[in-house]
């Protein structure tokens, strides 16, 4: 498995990490569990290590270009010496791989003339479209994506073996505007360790002291990278829509390098609204403390324009946390309208605060949707993802054989 620009073991909500870490990890512990080695491979912004995650699953930092950072942007000029660097792991070990899994595009185009060199099936998963997220993006935005980028997903899309997509609404795009074949694309919807994040009665205390919290104030929570595209100016545009006294509302995650101007427009505009005492922005947070922080949170905003599937909004219905998200990408399959949580038709702050308004408001309501919201996630599991991405190599390996 290829993650070239960010490392799996690297903290969600720091720099480029998010939920495709969380999903390669996921599903190399369960492919380990199944008893089959994965080695997850990304470029080394330092000295090269090997490290095992768990038996069975090992992380390998290869060497690319200049040591340290690379602008994201700057990473496609590294991809053909990073793709050299894993074909020879690959000779150097003897490591007898049976598929080579690219995740993002940049992935791709570094290993797909690898796996073609080596004669091995190759799969493709992009977790987030150039195409999707220059559609999303309002009028105006400053984010655009490199037309490198898009020209490449459509050339992995037609090369690739196989095509994971995690959500009917990436196939959709697949298929319209990347050009990928029908009979290449497999759907796999993401798992969620419900172990990890399950509702907890104790939770909310210890991070309610640890927000300045009074006691009985709800706690609205989004998680993620700071950045446009995830569109947390909506949650603080909707919390000032809302009557006083107000929700606290806690803002999980760094600015994306490149985005810290959006950081500092976050601050500026609950200043601005008059809400700044009501906001908290505390960082990236562990995966042991996202998972506290969403059982203690009274409700999830997912504000983004778009989500290829919204991994956190799964996260958030085990915590049995209700979700507010807007009707959108994958968001309609990661949130159960009526079941898990809410979904908005619109982004009108004022629509946002009539919902939040809802579930504050009717604690009976909101019980039953905290429940159901448990059942729902415990419909998704790693076990279950990894079974349908086994099928994927099985059917590749055995076509080749």
């Amino acid at each position: 498995m290829v993650s070239m620009h960010t490392s799996p073991a690297a903290n969600p909500g720091t720099a480029d990490a998010g939920g495709m870490n969380v999903a390669i990890l996921g599903l190399a512990r369960q492919l380990a569990a199944f008893g089959i080695e994965v080695d997850l491979l990304t470029r080394s912004n330092g000295k090269g290590a090997v490290t095992e995650i768990v038996p069975g699953v090992t992380l390998h930092e290869l060497e690319a270009g200049e040591l340290g950072l690379v602008a994201k942007e700057q990473l496609s000029t590294v991809a053909d010496e990073f793709g050299e660097a894993v074909a020879r792991l690959a000779g150097r070990e003897s490591r007898g791989y049976d598929i080579v899994h690219a995740h993002y595009w940049l992935s791709g185009i570094a290993t797909l003339p690898v796996a073609i060199e080596l004669g091995i099936p190759f799969v493709q998963s992009f977790h987030t479209l150039g195409h999707m997220k220059h559609r999303a993006m309002p009028a105006g935005s400053i984010l655009t994506e490199p037309e490198r980028r898009v020209r490449s997903e459509s050339f992995l899309a037609m090369q690739a073996d196989a095509v994971v997509a995690s959500s009917t609404s990436e196939v959709d795009n697949l298929i319209e505007h990347v050009g990928a074949q029908t009979d290449k694309i497999w759907i796999m919807p993401p798992g969620v360790d419900t172990g990890l994040f399950r509702p907890e009665s104790d939770a909310g205390d210890a991070v309610r002291l640890a927000l300045g919290a009074e006691s009985g104030r709800p706690l609205l929570a989004v998680v993620g990278r700071v950045q446009e595209l995830k569109g947390q100016r909506l949650a603080v545009r909707a919390l000032a829509a809302l009557p006083a006294p107000r929700p606290l509302l806690v803002i999980a995650g760094e600015p994306t390098p490149g985005s810290e101007h959006y950081m500092v427009a976050l601050h500026e505009l609950a200043v601005e609204l008059g809400v700044v005492n009501d906001v908290r922005f505390v960082g990236a947070l562990t995966r042991d403390a996202v998972a506290e922080l969403l059982a203690a949170a009274t409700i999830t905003l997912v504000p983004s324009h778009s989500e290829t599937f919204g991994l956190v909004a799964l996260e958030s219905a085990a915590s049995g946390t209700p979700v507010v998200a807007q009707r959108v990408s994958g968001l309609v399959e990661s949130v159960a309208d009526g079941e898990s949580g809410v979904l908005v038709d619109s982004r009108d702050p004022a629509e946002w605060a009539r919902v939040i308004s809802l579930l504050l408001d009717d604690p009976l309501y909101y019980e039953e949707l905290a429940l159901s919201a448990r059942q729902f996630a415990e419909g998704f599991s790693w076990a279950a993802s990894t079974s349908i991405l086994l099928d994927v190599y099985e059917s590749l390996v055995q076509a080749r054989r």
